[in-house]
């Protein structure tokens, strides 16, 4: 499988992105480990907990792995988790009282952020050509450039 041309920021927020999302796969794996260990209890299902923690786990993994192979797609995902890893970093941080897991997690968000919104990743997501500016891009990669692109094949 050959990778794309997406510069080195986008690789590394693949990376940056799959450290909190594999922890995630482990917490589920645990939870699901203990609570078949404990006796149960009404109203707790430990197998719909556990699973929702291991799907999102995935999901999260997916996309990290899509900027690890520099996917244009995964991008926003990206933005998402680290977004997501922000929140779970500041309620670390603050409500739960526990900053010494609250900065490390933050830091992993606010560093894959910064990495997927550099110059160089912004111009491979808009895929900006030499001399064009990134509202040019924009609009030749959105709904404009598509109907500007349409309007010119029907000509042919």
């Amino acid at each position: 499988m050959k990778l794309s041309p997406a510069p080195r920021e986008v690789r590394l927020a693949g990376v940056v992105t799959a450290v909190p999302s594999l922890a995630l796969l482990v917490f589920g794996v645990i939870v699901l480990v203990n609570g078949l260990r404990s006796p149960a209890q009404p109203g707790n299902n430990v197998f719909a907990e556990s699973g929702t923690f291991i799907v999102v786990a995935l999901a999260f993994l997916a996309a990290s792995a899509g900027l690890v192979l520099g996917q244009t797609w995964a991008r926003s995902p990206g933005v998402v988790i680290a977004l997501i890893v922000i929140g779970l970093g500041w309620y670390l941080l603050g409500p739960s009282g526990l900053p010494a897991w609250g900065v490390p997690v933050a830091l992993f968000g606010i560093a894959a952020l910064v990495l997927l919104f550099r110059r160089p990743s912004r111009a491979w997501a808009l895929d900006l050509r030499e001399g064009e500016s990134e509202t040019e891009a924009a609009e030749r990669g959105g709904l404009a450039g598509r109907r500007a692109e349409r309007e010119g094949h029907d000509e042919d």
